[in-house]
């Protein structure tokens, strides 16, 4: 990769995501890295913003913005405290920016949007380790994201999730 690269982090607020954000964090960012915090928030038509966001996402958000309460009040988030002691980790630890962007809709068709959108050079996502007969049942948005993205995507597994199979 090269310097100055844009990382996208997959962001639910789960156990998967925080531990994709923290391995990001501790592991890919470099000096220079902008870090992209990408939170799919579930379609409601009735809200004007998402149909004026509902192709492009919400504006890029920077941390110091993302972290204000009327910000996180507008967008509807409930920013764990946990995340954002990892995104302010990010800017010290590794000198990198953090912007958040949030988007509308289906999780896998969006991550993808985002990949190409902002010309992510890498998405890291968490997974729920979902067994094999879940996945065909349920799908899994890592599984799509992987085949589909435009940029290289890397999933982090929670060690302690045991993996069912059939």
């Amino acid at each position: 990769m090269t310097p100055d690269r844009k990382i996208g982090v997959a962001m639910d607020f789960s156990k998967g995501s925080k531990l994709a954000l923290k391995w990001t964090v501790d592991n890919l960012l470099d000096k220079g890295d902008t870090l992209y915090l990408i939170h799919i928030k579930p379609p409601l038509a009735d809200e004007s913003r998402n149909l004026l966001w509902s192709t492009t996402g919400s504006p890029l958000i920077p941390l110091s913005e993302f972290r204000d309460p009327e910000v996180l009040q507008k967008y509807d988030i409930q920013l764990d405290p946990e995340v954002l002691e990892m995104l302010e980790t990010a800017p010290k630890q590794a000198h990198a920016s953090v912007i958040a962007k949030l988007y509308w809709g289906d999780a896998r068709d969006k991550l993808c949007q985002a990949a190409e959108a902002l010309k992510l050079d890498a998405l890291v996502m968490g997974s729920r380790g979902l067994g094999s007969i879940q996945r065909v049942l349920l799908g899994s948005v890592s599984s799509y994201v992987l085949a589909s993205a435009t940029c290289p995507v890397t999933i982090v597994k929670d060690p302690s999730a045991k993996v069912q199979g059939f």
